[in-house]
């Protein structure tokens, strides 16, 4: 359902006079003092000189149905966010424009590649990223220090990993070592580091060995006594297991610092990457982005893809990424002085950053073809059902796999 909170115009200087008008939408919420202020201080007056105003249309409620009915309605503004999550979905219905001839090959090429593949569908560009994020682990220091337990690190796998934590269970008794849910978002990226894909060539998904030995791991850890689940401490994600010192451990991406800052200012914490499979040493994770794309009915198309380089300038980025909002999408921003900055924050956002190449190990966005949460939906319950003793791993893997066979028509 569509309900704008507010419709806002951005223009700073601007003569009234040989204007084209440009309508962006994305969520409301924090995203729309984001926005507001990003348009005013970087993007408007830059377009200002280019005869270009950008009316900017937050929307609250849902924000997905909302879009796909207004681009069906012929209502929908000339930009728009798009979601890795669905945004398959969202090209396959040939209403959002392809960006390829907009933009050369060169100024794609200085977007991280593993973003652009995300927002490329039959072969073709529907969306340039605007930021994204990725899993890290985050550690409270005072709790591990209380136990008397080893930080942990990069170089950990699961086994010394799980070693850490249950010595601090054991030793704190009221706090676990990591709070888990039960949720592809969080236990694939286990999965991706042993060699397990989520399809094959065929398009199917096989819960083959190795996704079985990293379900195993994941779902054992109550059970061995290094972590608890997340809803029996209240709780339905790490974040808030952390935050409120239930868990000295959290899976969260740079998302969880605004959390922290605003729920637990004090909180002495460090970050790091997953821990390796002990197997194959590497580790996985996933990639959460949001592009800006274009409306393939708009009236302004030359317009909106400058509006859209704009957005997604170095400048831009530079700007959300000092204030602790994003993690920039462009590949030179990786060596940005902010990443070095000693802090909490900058070390979160430098591993979250490092977490989407070559230290992230295996590394796909959070998506899953046009199966979106029908596809998760079978792993999750296997989680659930394992996590809550109602099934053994065997049924709950049988049972998963031919939910997802029906699904992608495997048999």
């Amino acid at each position: 359902m569509r309900k704008i909170l507010a419709t806002i115009l951005v223009f700073f200087g601007l003569s009234t006079l040989a204007q084209t008008q440009v309508r962006i939408s994305g969520w409301g919420g924090p995203d729309v003092a984001i926005v507001t202020g990003l348009l005013r201080e970087v993007v408007q007056p830059r377009l200002d000189r280019e005869g270009i105003r950008v009316i900017y249309e937050p929307i609250e409620g849902d924000y997905t149905q909302w879009l796909f009915n207004a681009l069906s309605a012929g209502t929908a503004p000339d930009l728009f966010y798009v979601d890795i999550f669905w945004s398959e979905s969202l090209f396959a219905t040939g209403r959002v424009e392809p960006l390829d001839r907009y933009f050369s090959r060169q100024e794609i090429a200085e977007f991280l590649p593993n973003l652009v593949q995300a927002f490329t569908y039959g072969g073709r560009l529907y969306g340039i990223p605007k930021d994204f994020n990725t899993l890290a682990l985050q550690f409270n220091r005072d709790l591990f220090d209380e136990a008397g337990v080893r930080y942990p690190n990069q170089q950990d796998t699961w086994e010394t990993f799980e070693a850490k934590l249950r010595q601090v269970q054991t030793r704190l008794g009221d706090v676990a070592g990591l709070c888990v849910v039960a949720d592809v978002a969080r236990f694939a990226p286990f999965a991706f580091a042993t060699g397990w894909r989520p399809f094959d060539d065929r398009g199917h998904t096989v819960l083959d060995g190795n996704f079985r030995r990293a379900f195993e791991w994941y779902t054992g850890l109550t059970r061995r006594g290094a972590a608890r689940f997340a809803q029996d401490l209240g709780e339905g994600w790490t974040g808030g297991c952390f935050g409120g010192e239930k868990a000295a451990t959290a899976i969260e991406g740079a998302w969880i610092a605004g959390f922290l800052r605003d729920r637990a200012p004090n909180l002495r914490y460090g970050t790091t990457f997953l821990p390796l499979d002990p197997v194959t040493q590497r580790r996985g994770n996933f990639i959460f982005t949001v592009s800006w794309s274009m409306n393939a009915q708009s009236r302004n198309k030359e317009a909106a893809a400058r509006v859209l380089r704009a957005l997604t300038s170095p400048e831009a980025q530079q700007w959300v990424l000092e204030r602790g909002l994003a993690i920039p999408s462009r590949r030179a921003l990786a060596q940005n002085p902010y990443f070095q900055r000693a802090g909490r924050e900058p070390e979160l956002n430098r591993i979250v950053f490092q977490g989407s190449v070559a230290p992230g190990g295996v590394v796909y966005p959070f998506k899953f073809r046009g199966f979106g949460g029908d596809w998760m939906r079978p792993i999750n319950e296997a989680l659930q059902a394992v996590m809550t003793g109602q099934k053994t791993v065997d049924q709950a893997l049988r049972d998963a796999q031919v939910a997802l066979d029906r699904l992608t028509g495997r048999r």
